[in-house]
């Protein structure tokens, strides 16, 4: 009779343990000597993990030509941060290929070595917010939570986890801890006409948006620092052409020689973006030849 009763003890406890392998658990904290930018991953059991980046580009501040009115304000900030004074979540939007996302991983190469770290965070996995949060709270060092290319449906859940934490949750604000978020829409959500129908007038004529606008403009109201992007002239592109084939090791003869073929390049692809440049650069110091 014993050895049956500790043989279906045996059999209760292996089957706790499979039915907590699977359950969701909570997040743990990693070695964070490992890196200094990281990814938050859900894996298909639901567990969360933060994953280090080993390899991060080595991009500087001074590779990022045409938006030195966008880099100061970031810097900025970021610097601020870093220091342990005031500093704001941050919105960067505006034209595709710009710099928004390579002026963040700038400015983490810049301040790493004052205590600088990221987490990038998916848009999907933006529920899980602050259960991250939690985990780095207590940590010396400063973390930016990263959202990159961020726009939301009607309804999905990830909106409202991302607004409690910028602004208006019962909880305090972690000090460590800021949002950086890119986002070709300045308010993050879709905006159709038939929103305008909510709209009211007094009778002097002053405009009031209804709630249905209002409800989408308070996302990106709660970021402290916008900062906007806009597409390059046909100068603002050639000098950033030029400075990218400078820095893959190309001749002031050889840029000048590459200013048509850029110029087509571009055209071919329909945008004059900082992406594009560098795409053209690679290219053109890929091929045979361009070197000599």
């Amino acid at each position: 009779m014993t050895t049956n009763f500790e043989h279906l003890i045996l059999r209760a406890e292996q089957l706790i343990g499979r039915i907590e392998a699977v359950l969701p658990q909570p997040l743990g904290a990693p070695d964070w000597s490992q890196a200094v930018a990281w990814r938050y991953r859900q894996r298909a059991s639901g567990h969360g993990v933060l994953e280090p980046v080993r390899h991060i580009g080595s991009l500087a501040l001074n590779d990022l030509k045409e938006i030195d009115a966008q880099k100061a304000k970031i810097e900025r900030n970021t610097r601020q941060f870093v220091e342990g004074r005031p500093a704001n979540n941050v919105l960067l939007t505006g034209a595709r290929g710009t710099g928004k996302s390579s002026l963040i991983k700038a400015c983490l190469n810049a301040y790493a070595p004052q205590g600088l770290r990221l987490i990038e965070v998916d848009k999907a996995d933006l529920t899980d917010l602050p259960d991250i949060v939690d985990v780095v709270a207590d940590r010396p060092e400063k973390f930016i939570i990263y959202c990159d290319d961020l726009s939301f449906e009607e309804g999905e859940a990830g909106y409202k986890a991302l607004k409690s934490i910028l602004d208006g949750s019962v909880a305090a604000s972690t000090p460590n801890v800021l949002v950086y978020a890119t986002s070709n829409r300045r308010h993050l959500l879709p905006e159709y006409m038939k929103d305008n129908l909510s709209t009211t007038h007094t009778d002097d004529g002053e405009i009031h948006p209804g709630e249905v606008v209002e409800e989408k403009v308070s996302l990106s109201e709660r970021f402290g620092l916008w900062v906007s992007f806009y597409p390059f002239s046909q100068d603002e592109y050639l000098a950033i052409v030029a400075q990218w084939l400078g820095a893959l090791g190309a001749t002031a003869q050889q840029i000048a020689a590459a200013r048509p073929q850029a110029l087509v390049w571009a055209l071919e692809r329909g945008s004059r973006s900082g992406r594009v440049a560098y795409q053209f650069a690679r290219d053109y110091m890929g091929r045979d030849g361009a070197a000599d």
